[in-house]
């Protein structure tokens, strides 16, 4: 059984995948406490692998690409429910803070990094090699020149909304000095959907 906080179909608002119809399987529970996180750890329903393709399925209708996050979605994801993702014919995205390895079978990773989060509860270390991106969030304290090196095919730097406050311009300002980095909106928020 997984903890499950909610299942929804939209668009992908965030990183590569931007624009693109994808159903979003919110696993419940984090290892780590970011002072801007907007998700409820503790509301969770219990459900079988099967049960989450069935809602997935009907959420989603022709859309044939997931993306699992959370919380901290490797803390529940296995190859149970991969295999299962898999034979229904599903693409499976995850979007991880990377302190967890990677069950074998994930499509495309997404590495979102806390580790130099100002406030943050948990150890944020790192443990992942490589990710298809990494999409840094420029919080207070974060220096993205840590991750300019990191083996990802694409590098987003997305600015941080804390308590309706973007620090929008300061996010342009160093990609532009940066140029590794490309600008990642929420643009789910700036569309008003999920």
């Amino acid at each position: 059984m997984y903890r499950v906080n909610e299942i929804f179909y939209s668009l992908q608002g965030e990183g590569f995948w931007t624009g693109t119809p994808m159903v979003f399987v919110r696993l419940s529970g984090c290892n780590l406490k970011c002072p801007f996180c907007d998700t409820d750890h503790f509301a969770y329903t219990e459900m079988s692998a099967s049960e989450i393709v069935s809602q997935v399925r009907s959420c989603g209708g022709p859309c044939t690409r997931i993306c699992l996050t959370g919380g901290e979605p490797c803390l529940q994801a296995d190859a149970a429910l991969l295999t299962a993702f898999h034979d229904a014919g599903y693409t499976v995205h995850m979007e991880t803070n990377g302190t967890r390895p990677v069950p074998a079978g994930v499509d495309w990773v997404t590495l979102s990094p806390k580790d130099q989060v100002a406030g943050l509860t948990g150890n944020g270390t790192v443990v992942l090699e490589r990710a298809d991106e990494l999409k840094l969030v420029l919080a207070p304290g974060v220096d993205p020149s840590a991750w300019e090196a990191f083996p990802a095919t694409w590098h987003f730097l997305q600015p941080c909304d804390t308590a309706g406050q973007m620090n929008t311009a300061e996010t342009i300002s160093y990609i532009q000095a940066h140029p590794i980095w490309r600008l990642s909106l929420q643009t789910h928020k700036l569309l008003n959907i999920r």
